[in-house]
């Protein structure tokens, strides 16, 4: 178990939004910070801002250890962020190369995803289950998967990507070459395809109960249950977790996502599945790349 003395710094890196947060090794957050991406989200740009930030964030050095979380791939070794499709340049960016010397502590580096199943493994929802697959659900759609009580990373280090699986052989191209995957329909901009209406007055309006806002979301919850049934076929989790920025609207949505699943997924496939919300919300991110730079997977 990590000591419970030692700070460490742990990054969400985002396509709109850089969160940090300064941790004690029981993972109680000690201060937090949050600021914009620079845009466009160049590599050069978005290290210097994630260094000011640290700087910022914990300027008595407290923390000789920072994980950072980005969206995509990082190679097995936790220094290179091999592939982000939805930010510019970034193609095999050795990001803990550049920090190190800048800051004079210890990067490592991990899939966005991953470090927020690894949060909600530690503090939330996720503790004391074995096979997890874990949505988030904002600019992109990410994931990660627990099986048999171990981070699932694949072969090079670069699964899962259960975002970029193909709902629909004709639909739109995603960025990763494929052709309409979940992430086209399910992401930020797969919602805006639905509504040109923001997400948060979508569920401002149906809370309210305006019908159309209901339905809206229904057919969101109907896409991402197509998706979703595909993934339980493949990895039969105990429990799939809804994380990310549009994983507030979970109310509105789950029900269709549920229902999808039981017409689709036969019953031995199933058996115990429990489809719910992250209980960490946008804070699981940083947690888990906290806990991972303190060697813990």
């Amino acid at each position: 178990m990590p000591s419970s003395i030692e700070q460490v710094i742990g990054v969400d890196l985002g396509g709109t939004a850089i969160k940090l947060g300064r941790f004690n090794g029981a993972g109680e957050l000690l201060a937090g910070l949050e600021l914009p991406t620079p845009q466009p989200a160049m590599p050069g740009a978005v290290s210097v801002a994630i260094a000011e930030a640290i700087q910022q964030l914990d300027p008595e050095r407290l923390a000789p250890r920072v994980g950072i979380g980005h969206p995509g791939p990082a190679d097995r070794s936790g220094r290179v962020a091999r592939v982000a499709i939805n930010l510019p340049g970034w193609i095999d960016v050795p990001l803990a190369d550049w920090l190190e010397p800048m800051l004079e502590r210890q990067i490592t580096l991990a899939n966005d995803a991953n470090c927020a199943l690894v949060g909600e493994h530690w503090l939330g929802a996720a503790q004391g289950c074995s096979d997890v697959l874990l949505l988030t659900l904002g600019t992109g759609v990410g994931g990660a998967v627990y099986l048999d009580g171990k981070l699932f990373t694949g072969r090079g280090g670069a699964a899962p990507e259960p975002g970029l699986i193909s709902i629909n052989a004709e639909g739109p191209v995603c960025h990763s070459g494929n052709r309409g995957s979940l992430e086209q329909y399910c992401s930020a901009a797969g919602l805006r395809r639905l509504s040109p209406l923001d997400p948060a007055e979508l569920v401002q309006r149906a809370s309210a109960g305006e019908p159309e806002s209901l339905a809206i979301w229904a057919e969101y919850g109907r896409l991402l249950g197509v998706g979703i049934s595909s993934l339980v076929y493949q990895f039969t989790p105990e429990r799939v977790l809804i994380g990310g920025g549009l994983g507030a609207a979970s109310p509105y949505f789950l029900p269709a996502v549920w229902a999808q699943v039981q017409e689709r997924v036969q019953a031995v496939s199933r058996e115990g599945l429990e489809i719910q919300p992250c209980a960490l919300g946008n804070g699981a991110g940083r947690l888990g790349a906290a806990r991972l730079a303190l060697g813990w997977r």
